[in-house]
């Protein structure tokens, strides 16, 4: 190692929670910490949902790796069933130009591949079915065709099934994801196609195989009396099952930490000799053999317990989090509600970083470009050894809000969405949760619908703000319409009765404004309206309230009036009118009649009462305009 300089690794994988990624997740973790190297790993699930959308927001976390800052790579894409998630990983890291080591994969000649011979262990595994207890008919439970170890291990058993001349019933292979279920929708796939029940389930690894058996069981089927069934990996459920699982195995924590090893060693500039890991068949009680030595009872019960209660308690927790998450209306309690859920997690270092803006983004949109999500993150919630803290911006870039100082940190970066809609991550670091709890992936999505659901309840809140705006707010003149002048006037009259106040409403009727209409069309109508509002605003005090009371009718309320008020009032809105007549130069004159009733009111006065009054007093204004104007004709 260069001397002095903290390595940082990227991993990307998908599914922390099989136990495939676990035993080389184990073996790469136990040689960063030995070797004080930071190691970071970009993990999704994909394709445990069956929904594109989802799957989308789940691979955004491998746009988010800037792979400038990282010396080197371990891409264990053969967990990753997406095509194209996977040849955008391997064009990114080619353009880096950083090493990486690959797993299982011989197509990607620029990476150090490390693999273990599948191909001669899965046709030794078929060949003793068929030799050893005469199966011919046999079905094949496979990967998916995109994973270069499901290819190799399909190829071996057709190569093996032509070599004792027997058929591939093309109908008698599933093909999977090398998920659990897909062993479970194997045997249901079966089971409806009405085929004759095979003699074996080869299956190409050691979660379907389980899944498999505990599914025909159900039909009434049992292995290995009425059907063989075979897996690849020799995991310890399947060391522990019963029947105890004939299986493949392979040493997969050591091919993590040889993963490691080589690529310090290209990091360093030594080319490391080839690897090939060896890989071992044991036939045991799922074909009919003889079981091997039990591995010891009392540490398997109490491994068995552990994990029970390790699981119950996170999902009793993770009930507690998502009923209280549900509860939450504001930023605030819901970040206080994670906070408190963080210390459960046992980690040192822990993260919440959100995209910019996430509480203002109401859309399922996503760039073309997953990285322009990551832009500029904010991190509400950066905790730290029981120190919380936050930070309100940072460059995705950067990925830590706080970078790390030390070396020897495994970190975790999980995605955050709402289907393909990206909401952000989270970082675990130094904690077992991701890898050792089954419910990782259920509290990202709680934490993601949730953080959803927290911007729904926002956007609604502002529709329902401006819904009530427009309530009481006239559009054109953006003053208070009738229904907010009664709602923001009745209330402050009712006062005003009962400390006998003296009050003034002022009712307003623009003039001529059919003539404007009919002469110059109803766009210039609708200015001079505003303008006529802009002239009663401007004439108004703070504690006055004025609306558009209907069409061209206004009306001002005065709460502190005095017997000078109607005048001093009347004088400052014919003054303000004229001038803006005179800046606005239209060809011709905004004009409004004003009628002014002051009064002291007692109970016997209602606000409509007096509204009333002051619209008769307008009315006898403006005939008086008229008959005016008449006499000037004559």
């Amino acid at each position: 190692m260069k001397s002095g300089k903290i390595i940082n690794i990227a991993v990307f994988v998908a599914g922390l929670d099989e136990e495939y990624q676990n035993n080389i997740i184990l073996g790469i973790n136990e040689f960063s910490r030995q070797n004080n190297i930071n190691v970071s790993y970009f993990a999704a699930y994909g394709g445990m949902i069956d929904s594109r959308l989802f799957d989308i927001g789940e691979y955004s976390i491998y746009s988010l790796a800037n792979l400038q800052k990282f010396d080197g790579a371990i891409l264990m894409t053969n967990t990753i069933n997406d095509s194209e998630q996977k040849e955008q990983i391997f064009s990114r890291i080619k353009n880096a130009g950083i090493p990486a080591v690959i797993f299982d994969c011989d197509n990607e000649t620029e990476f150090y591949n490390i693999s273990i011979d599948n191909s001669k262990a899965m046709c030794e595994m078929v060949r003793h079915v068929i030799k050893e207890h005469g199966a011919k008919t046999i079905n094949y439970i496979s990967g998916p065709m995109s994973n270069p170890e499901a290819v190799e291990r399909l190829l071996a058993f057709r190569e093996v099934m032509a070599e004792n001349n027997l058929p591939v019933e093309e109908e008698r292979i599933y093909y999977g994801e090398f998920r659990q279920f897909d062993g479970h929708d194997a045997i249901e796939e079966y089971i409806n196609s009405g085929l004759p029940l095979p003699d074996a389930f080869i299956c190409a690894n050691d979660a379907m195989a389980l899944s498999a058996i505990s599914t025909l069981e159900k039909y009434g089927f049992f292995v290995p009396v009425d059907v063989i069934v075979t897996g690849f990996d020799y995991t310890y459920s399947a060391r522990n099952y019963c029947p105890t699982l004939t299986s493949v195995k392979r040493p997969l924590s050591k091919m993590g930490s040889k993963a490691c090893s080589v690529l310090l060693d290209l990091i360093n500039g030594t080319v490391p000799s080839v690897i090939q890991l060896e890989a071992s068949c044991v036939f045991t009680e799922s074909c009919g053999c003889t079981p091997p030595e039990v591995e010891n009872l009392s540490e398997f019960r109490k491994n068995t317990y552990n994990k029970i209660e390790y699981s119950n308690s996170n999902v009793r927790k993770l009930n507690i989090l998502s009923a209280r998450l549900a509860d939450t209306e504001s930023t605030y309690d819901y970040f206080d509600v994670v906070r408190n859920f963080v210390k459960e997690l046992e980690c040192e270092y822990f993260s919440l970083c959100l995209t910019s803006g996430w509480l203002e983004r109401y859309n399922t949109e996503l760039h073309n470009d997953t990285r322009n999500n990551f832009k500029r993150m904010t991190a509400p919630i950066v905790w730290n050894k029981d120190k919380c803290d936050s930070v309100e911006l940072f460059s995705g870039e950067d990925m830590y809000p706080v970078p790390l100082s030390n070396g020897g940190n495994i970190n975790y970066f999980l995605p955050l969405h709402f289907r393909n809609k990206v909401l952000g991550y989270y970082i675990i670091t130094n904690s077992d949760f991701p890898i050792n709890s089954l419910l990782c992936h259920t509290f990202s999505m709680a934490i993601g619908n949730s953080i959803e659901n927290l911007c729904k309840i926002s956007h609604i809140n502002k529709a329902m703000e401006e819904l009530n705006r427009i309530y009481v707010i006239d559009p054109l003149c953006n003053i208070y319409n009738r229904n907010g002048f009664i709602k923001h006037t009745d209330k402050i009259f009712n006062e005003c009765v009962a400390a006998e106040q003296t009050v003034m409403i002022s009712f307003i009727d623009m003039d001529g404004l059919k003539y404007i209409n009919d002469n110059y069309g109803h766009d210039e109508g609708d200015f001079a309206i505003k303008e006529l509002a802009n002239v009663i605003k401007e004439c108004c005090d703070s504690d006055d309230i004025c609306a558009r009371f209907g069409g061209d009718e206004f009306v001002i309320f005065n709460r502190n009036a005095t017997e000078d008020s109607s005048h001093i009032l009347e004088q400052r809105f014919n003054a303000k009118l004229e001038h803006h007549n005179s800046i606005v130069s239209k060809p011709y004159k905004i004009s409004a009649s004003i009628g002014s009733v002051t009064a002291k009111v007692d109970s016997s006065f209602t606000l409509f009462k007096i509204v009333k009054m002051a619209d008769e007093v307008m009315y006898e204004v403006k005939k008086n305009k008229k008959n005016s104007r008449a006499g000037v004709v004559k």
